[in-house]
């Protein structure tokens, strides 16, 4: 079965108005609608020549006239765009996950595909263990690729591993009705009732990739939650926008005494417990409290609690360039009042996943948040997404996580 969609029969001509073609050589995988001549009429996910001004060929790729995105660049100049350099591509993503986690008995859980960081635009793979989750990011992506064909040749590549193959849509909002949230494209069909069970670092944990959030969990954050781990012995932990508690399982299987998870999301929490359990921690040592992070931030500082290791793990404030000054403003806000709860001599990681905030804008917020709180911070270490979700060099816009973590005097 084949792992593209044929859109189009001839190619369309997209033009540049501006000059790119020196950030598309260095491999850069976007183009931008505005710096196209037009937009010519034609469907989504479209086999698409990007040419210069005076007609040279650049790259190949697929179109997308209604997103944002326009054109997804795969191949330079000759190189062809055809069924063998996307399966080239795919095994070459598979070889690199092997490397990093063969014999998959500490880590099972990965992004196996992670799209213009693997040359496999708008396509992301998530393996749980025996559960594979598809998400193709736009129309474009979802023209183009032949979902069924990948899910073909995901049975093949992992065989004998893999029982559900899943594809979770995507759309603008992030929310869809429950019967329209995916659809099974091999194997068995997933459930809440039904999670996908997996181990990261020989830390167990279950995810629903049905109704959970991205694909059921969030895989980027595997290094720093290690990280929190051997800081979280014989500590009082806060985990907040705990999700499903990735790193309050770590800091209790890291010899956490107590560990607070706070997130506004009850099913979330549901499965922080869940977690908890599965890796046979105490239930006395876990609390999950389901709470806005602000209101429970606030009223812990009046309180004056403090906890040894704080966790801020948010969402993204910045979803677009238009809205970097407001996020700016309250990621301050957030780190401000996280330093406030935090222990003299404590421990304080801070994480973005907004690509519109980068990592020097990151350290100046967090430096103006700590001022703010009036702490002094030391910085103990500065992580970001793991081996498994690379990104182009050319585009250091997609080296989208920041995690910084603090020692705080005073």
């Amino acid at each position: 079965m084949s792992l593209i969609n044929l859109v189009n029969e001839k190619p369309v001509h997209l033009v540049l108005a501006k000059d790119r073609v020196r950030s598309v050589k260095r491999g850069h995988p976007w183009i931008f609608p505005e710096v196209l001549r037009e937009l010519p009429r034609a469907p989504a996910g479209s086999l698409a020549l990007l040419k210069t001004a005076d007609g040279e060929i650049l790259a190949k790729g697929y179109y997308d006239p209604a997103s944002k995105l326009a054109f997804r660049t795969f191949a330079l100049q000759k190189d062809k765009l055809d069924e063998s350099l996307i399966a080239a591509r795919l095994g070459r993503a598979a070889a690199l996950r092997d490397a990093l986690f063969a014999p998959f008995d500490q880590t099972n859980g990965f992004r196996l595909i992670n799209g213009e960081g693997d040359g496999l635009p708008g396509l992301v793979v998530d393996v749980y263990n025996d559960s594979a989750v598809v998400k193709l990011d736009g129309a474009g992506a979802e023209a183009f690729y032949n979902a069924n064909g990948l899910a073909a040749w995901l049975q093949q590549r992992l065989a004998g591993r893999l029982a559900t193959v899943y594809m979770k849509y995507r759309t603008a909002s992030g929310v869809k009705e429950e019967e329209e949230r995916g659809r099974l494209l091999a194997g068995v069909a997933p459930s809440a009732e039904r999670p996908a069970r997996f181990v990261e670092n020989g830390v167990q944990f279950q995810a629903d990739i049905v109704q959970g959030q991205k694909t059921g969990f969030f895989l980027d954050q595997r290094d720093n939650r290690a990280f929190i781990r051997r800081l979280s012995n014989n500590k009082r932990v806060l985990n907040v926008f705990g999700y499903t508690g990735g790193f309050s399982v770590y800091a209790g299987v890291g010899g956490a005494s107590h560990v607070t998870t706070v997130d506004v999301g009850k099913a979330a929490l549901s499965f922080a417990d869940a977690n908890w359990a599965l890796n046979g921690l105490e239930p006395s040592r876990h609390v999950a409290a389901a709470e806005d992070a602000f209101e429970f931030l606030e009223r812990a500082g009046k309180a004056r609690e403090k906890w040894e290791v704080v966790i801020i793990d948010p969402p993204s404030f910045a979803p677009s360039k238009q809205a970097v000054e407001k996020a700016k403003a309250s990621y301050t806000r957030l780190f401000a009042a996280a330093a406030s709860v935090t222990a003299p001599h404590g421990t304080l990681a801070l994480a973005s996943c907004s690509s519109h905030i980068d990592s020097a804008m990151f350290m100046e917020i967090c430096d103006e948040a700590l001022g703010k709180a009036r702490r002094q911070g030391y910085v103990l270490g500065v992580g970001g997404q793991p081996a498994d979700h690379p990104y182009p060099a050319a585009a250091d816009e997609l080296r989208y996580l920041k995690f910084v973590t603090f020692r705080l005097e005073n």
